[in-house]
């Protein structure tokens, strides 16, 4: 039997025409969870979706993204509904997804959004209550699984930073029934025991199904009420649960929150070093100028003739002294020169200045007469001169 070589292309289109006969490839139902999401500057989503054993590439243009209620990402657990098709060029099958909606997801997330909305209201995100995370920790408490890459994260970074830090792993299932009561009591036991400066809770990213036990109330409550400060580092950067609401601090990932809760030896070092430089600085021009202040003080007359200034004090005084007795004198005279005007106006008003002109003055019963009309025959008269005074009587 002799066969005929064909085209890759015609073998492309001839497998792409079989699949597009096939009526259960027309219109599928498929569930998976999304990876290798991408969103194209051309508003196309490509992806895939995939279970425990088995993927398949995606395409959604944008033709289809606008009906869409929720935003994909990565770790989403998604029904999607399409067509299965060959894309030629490539020669592979992918799924052509007209429609998708989260799986098993929608009601998590109404339940996520009740509860944050309700812890919210309660207080339990206030800044007010958030705690400061201390600088120089000595020991870190971290919550999470013991195996995973995330302790390894933390372990790495922290030693990198500083060696002489002290973790304390208290290992915990972050997914699944019954992790969130454990994390719960985790938290709670670090605090009892103090057996540590500050805790961090992590895991790696996920679904919202897998982060689930972050977003239950009893972990909320419990780094709510814990007295050591609390830096949660759940999932990815894109991820947040109420946990990351609740704690003192958010990471975006487990290394971040290593970095925030451990500062780099060195870089405090080099500050330590730098300060010391500064205040060594500081110190010297301090004593320098102290020096100089001195040096001044010495040669300042008051440590060379400390009498000198005394003495000048007295020669002021004396200066005082003469100006206030000269300032008296002065005014003496001028006041002795104004009595005597007023002596001399006064005596020339005198009455005995009247009489030495050669007049007299009546008097009767010792007042003075100043009209003839004011006296009868038979009065008594005494009449004052210059030299005396005689009684005389009226006729």
């Amino acid at each position: 039997m002799e066969y005929q070589a064909i085209t890759v292309t015609d073998l492309n289109k001839y497998i792409k025409e079989k699949i597009a006969g096939d009526e259960n490839l027309a219109n599928v139902l498929v569930k998976g969870e999304i990876s290798n999401f991408k969103l194209h500057y051309t508003g196309h989503m490509y992806f895939t979706l995939k279970d425990e054993n088995s993927l398949i590439k995606c395409i959604m243009f944008k033709t289809y993204t606008p009906h869409l209620k929720f935003t994909p990402k990565d770790g989403m657990k998604v029904m999607a509904f399409g067509t299965v098709s060959v894309f030629e060029r490539d020669g592979v099958y992918q799924l052509y997804c007209k429609a998708m909606q989260e799986d098993g997801m929608g009601s998590l997330y109404t339940a996520y959004e009740e509860l944050k909305a309700k812890l919210e209201k309660e207080g339990y995100f206030d800044v007010a209550h958030k705690k400061k995370i201390p600088f120089m920790p000595k020991s870190i408490g971290v919550l999470t699984s013991n195996t995973g890459a995330v302790i390894r994260d933390i372990i790495n970074v922290s030693t990198r930073r500083n060696p002489n830090v002290y973790l304390k792993l208290l290992p915990v299932p972050v997914q699944g029934e019954g992790a969130a009561e454990k994390i719960a009591a985790g938290i709670e036991l670090m605090n009892e025991k103090k057996l540590a400066d500050v805790i961090i809770i992590a895991r790696g990213g996920g679904s919202l199904e897998d982060l689930w036990p972050f977003n239950e109330k009893i972990v909320a409550k419990a780094i709510y009420n814990s007295e050591l400060p609390v830096i949660s580092a759940v999932g990815h950067e894109t991820d947040f649960t109420i946990a990351d609401f609740v704690a003192d601090l958010r990471a975006p990932t487990p290394s971040a929150a290593a970095e925030l809760a451990v500062p780099n030896i060195a870089d405090v070092e080099l500050k330590l070093n730098t300060y010391q430089n500064r205040f060594r600085q500081a110190l010297k021009k301090k004593t320098e100028l102290m020096r100089l202040r001195y040096e001044k003080c010495m040669n300042s007359r008051v440590f060379k003739d400390p009498l000198q200034k005394v003495n000048e004090n007295y020669m002021l005084i004396d200066r005082y002294v003469k100006s206030i007795q000269n300032s008296i004198i002065a005014k003496y005279k001028d006041k002795k020169l104004e009595a005597i005007k007023l002596y001399s106006k006064l005596d020339a008003l005198s009455p005995l200045k009247t009489l030495a002109r050669g007049y007299s003055i009546a008097e009767k019963d010792g007042k003075i007469v100043h009209k003839a009309s004011e006296l009868k025959k038979g009065d008594k008269l005494t009449l004052k001169f210059e030299d005396g005074k005689i009684n005389t009587e009226v006729l």
